[in-house]
């Protein structure tokens, strides 16, 4: 049996969402792993002002490529940008690229798709669905196609307590209902939402659904595989621990309670965290890419690419090592010192947000208006809480998923494209991760860390010695002016003094 890497050389690859956070990572190990891969032809659009090679060449720049940049420094040469639109009829690809596609690509795949939870409907349908559909249909074409995999997410079927391996039908027939939705004012669409991704949280896990059933329905033409990520975070091992860029998932939670401004947040402290490294998903991505192409399975196949169920790990566990390595690692000009904790009580949680970020929130906000200077601590607490509220369903639903075609490509696949969860190491992996989004999101140094300590401990004087001004506040205001007050006072501390004198007569008999 040829090992992966040699089922690769010479092959030409098709890769979607390349430029994503999913994608750069699977075109970087690609390059690294199997040098000797022909072209990674890319689509890619412009945004923000930037052209489509512009994009391109952010993209080889980034820190992410430097071990396949010391390997070969012209990697460049084997990425080939085809300018795409996902939400334009036929992709918006050109007829010469159309014809460059259809002759060459061996096997595709489909990374791209809209991760916003609050995406409205009719746009989370056209890019992980309507797109999917265009694709498949460009793929039917393709002279040499091998293998077409398809990144889905486990919460695809999280209306389902068990979820295997298989793809479950739907009420609705995915091209019936875009027909049905296409006619549509916005306005209707967003009213009939609710009703249609019915027990399923938001518009992403139930337009996902619905791209799993329109890849299972070209099955029969295509050799098809669908990795089902849960909750994708940074690196484990590849190109290095702890690699990640952006904000999304629980960097940007991590982020916000390194920085103090996130004290609290609603979720289960035994509920697992079934977070899974992205150089995890994308070696089991490349394997499977193999597998299909090798041993062309009649129906999709499914692979579930979770640790819940193999490796768990609990958010209470996870927020404790997060708080541990950023006291030892702090970030630079933290708001205050990482003191978050987690409750599954909706009372305490909104007492914990009126407490330690609504109210210091004003404080701080207040000081910058009287120094001159911009309000914003409100609005970045308001983006947090945000943030946070559209993760509370994933922090709290337990994912019991069946991963048999993972463990059984294990057994035959070489070290190179590691995917054993079984290995990983949670406070091992927490920390790189901390620290990850430490070096590589807020581009901090790390031989800055002592004034960041120093910070830390500003802070810390900063709070003793507000504690003891509204202690003192507190007794002028109600317990001197009180005899009440005063007597239950003189109460608590005898109490106090008399327990205090009894452990040390008791130490001292001892």
């Amino acid at each position: 049996m040829a090992s992966i890497s040699e089922w690769y050389v010479g092959k030409n690859v098709l890769i979607t969402g390349a430029t994503g956070f999913m994608g750069r990572v699977l075109v970087e190990k690609l390059l690294r792993s199997c040098p000797d891969v022909n072209a990674l032809y890319i689509l890619v659009r412009t945004k923000a002002g930037q052209s489509m090679s512009e994009r391109v060449q952010d993209m080889m720049k980034c820190k992410l490529f430097d071990r396949v940049r010391e390997d070969n420094p012209d990697f460049h040469q084997k990425i080939i940008p085809i300018s795409s639109e996902l939400t334009q009829p036929g992709l918006a690809i050109s007829p010469e690229d159309v014809q460059t596609l259809t002759s060459c690509i061996n096997i595709v795949f489909h990374c791209a798709a809209t991760i916003r939870f609050d995406e409205p409907l009719k746009h989370a349908l056209q890019l992980n669905v309507i797109a999917t559909l265009q694709l498949l249909s460009l793929a039917q074409q393709m002279q040499h196609l091998q293998a077409f995999i398809h990144i889905s997410t486990a919460y695809a079927n999280c209306n389902r307590r068990h979820i295997d391996e298989v793809i479950y039908p739907l009420p609705v027939e995915p091209k019936k209902l875009i027909d049905s939705l296409e006619w549509m004012d916005d306005s209707i669409v967003r009213d009939i939402t609710p009703r249609l991704i019915g027990d399923r949280p938001n518009t992403y896990t139930y337009t996902k659904a619905l791209a799993e059933c329109v890849v299972q329905q070209e099955s029969g033409k295509l050799n098809i595989g669908i990795i089902r990520p849960s909750i994708v975070g940074a690196s484990w091992q590849e190109p290095f621990p702890g690699w990640i860029d952006n904000f999304n998932g629980p960097s940007g939670v991590f982020i916000a309670a390194g920085k103090g401004i996130l004290r609290t947040m609603r979720a289960s402290n035994d509920a697992v965290a079934d977070l899974i490294p992205v150089d995890v998903v994308i070696n089991l991505t490349l394997a499977a890419g193999w597998y299909t192409a090798v041993h062309r399975p009649k129906t999709a196949l499914v692979y579930n690419c979770t640790t819940g169920g193999i490796n768990p790990f609990h958010w209470g566990e996870i927020e404790h090592h997060v708080m541990s390595t950023f006291k030892r690692n702090p970030l630079e000009q933290a708001f205050r010192r990482p003191n978050a904790n987690i409750t599954s009580n909706y009372l305490i949680y909104q007492y914990w947000i009126l407490v330690s970020h609504k109210f210091p929130a004003l404080i701080y906000d207040l000081f910058l208006r009287l120094s001159g200077q911009k309000p914003q601590m409100m609005r970045t607490l308001s983006h947090t809480h945000t943030h946070t509220h559209t993760r509370v369903y994933f922090c709290e639903f337990i994912l019991t998923v069946c991963g048999r075609n993972c463990a059984e490509l294990i057994l035959v696949i070489f070290q190179t494209f590691n995917f054993d969860v079984r290995q990983l190491n949670w406070p091992e992996y927490i920390e790189n991760y901390c620290i990850g989004t430490k070096k590589y999101v807020l581009n901090e140094d790390m031989s800055d860390i002592p004034a960041a300590r120093q910070h830390l401990r500003k802070l810390r004087n900063i709070r003793y010695t507000f504690n003891t001004v509204l202690l003192v506040f507190i007794w002028r205001v109600f317990i001197a002016r009180s005899q009440m007050a005063r007597n239950i006072w003189y109460f608590v501390v005898s109490l106090c003094f008399k327990f205090l004198s009894y452990f040390r007569a008791s130490s001292t008999l001892t």
